[in-house]
């Protein structure tokens, strides 16, 4: 089993090139960045951990500028988002620094995907809560007809557009992997038709057996592999015992957490975890 990290990249926090360097120097596998574009001041959307916005979701560096400094630092560590925010983002230019990201990194891009929560942040870029997925769904096959025809349009509710050219295309064929986050049975049919992988969160009564059964279940059923459908689960626990569940049920990628602390504390922590990252890989 793959480990990684996610991390909110800030511009107090400690340098991006510096921590991605460190993380490929101790063998984590990937470095998944999460996105808010903004926070809007009313705050009208509750914060889902309930309490304060913690100030990391106000600070947050665009995630593709990010990650371009990270794949610029390192050879091999996997670059993800954790999640890209997709009804916030225009696709013909999302699709275009999927796939520059993606040839600029030697094909080591991950783009792990949602819908978000924050209302007020969503309507600031146009979109509405309640068809946040139908655009989604379109944003996402108007990406992958961008990355993958020669001459690509698109005709839907949300999105539309007659043939273009748009280059590069992805280093990846046919294009980076879209994982879909969410825990929900509604996440799992988005997975099985449109996406590639899936990216839950471990919330209570989530459960690594189950969890994988259902996404296999779900993938048969739609005319599937489910080898072609790997998890990626966000948040896990870095703890070797709470892992084994996570193993056996055949996860194929935990993300550890980096905290909102100091660059110090952040390398001792990545220091303490990178024995159980080489265990994790060695037992695959």
């Amino acid at each position: 089993m793959l480990a990684g990290v996610y991390y909110f990249p800030t511009d107090y926090g400690i340098d991006i090139s510096e921590l991605a360097r460190a993380l490929e120097e101790r063998g984590y596998d990937a470095l998944f960045v999460c996105e808010h574009t903004h926070i809007p001041k009313s705050r009208r959307t509750p914060f889902p951990g309930g309490g304060e916005l913690p100030k990391k979701y106000k600070h947050t560096h665009d995630p593709f500028v990010a990650l371009s400094f990270a794949a610029a630092a390192t050879r091999s560590l996997k670059l993800g988002t954790g999640i890209a925010l997709i009804p916030q983002r225009e696709p013909i230019v999302t699709a275009k620094s999927v796939a520059s990201l993606d040839q600029m990194s030697n094909g080591r891009f991950i783009f792990a995907i949602g819908g978000g929560w924050n209302v007020d942040e969503m309507e600031n870029h146009g979109a509405r809560y309640e068809t946040r997925f139908k655009l989604l769904r379109e944003r996402v096959l108007a990406m992958k007809a961008l990355w993958t025809q020669e001459e690509a349009q698109f005709h839907g509710e949300f999105v539309n557009f007659d043939p273009v050219w748009m280059y590069p295309k992805p280093k990846q064929r046919p294009h980076p992997p879209v994982l879909i986050g969410g825990e929900s049975d509604h996440t799992i049919k988005r997975v099985v038709e449109f996406g590639d992988g899936w990216f839950p969160r471990p919330r209570k009564g989530w459960e690594p057996k189950n969890a994988v059964a259902r996404l296999n279940e779900a993938a048969k059923a739609a005319g599937r592999d489910p080898a072609s459908l790997p998890i990626t689960v966000f948040a896990a626990p870095a703890d070797r015992e709470k892992l084994v569940p996570y193993r056996e049920a055949g996860i194929h990628r935990v993300l550890f957490e980096v905290p909102d602390v100091s660059r110090d504390e952040i390398l001792r922590i990545i220091d303490k975890n990178a024995p159980l990252v080489a265990e994790l890989a060695a037992e695959r």
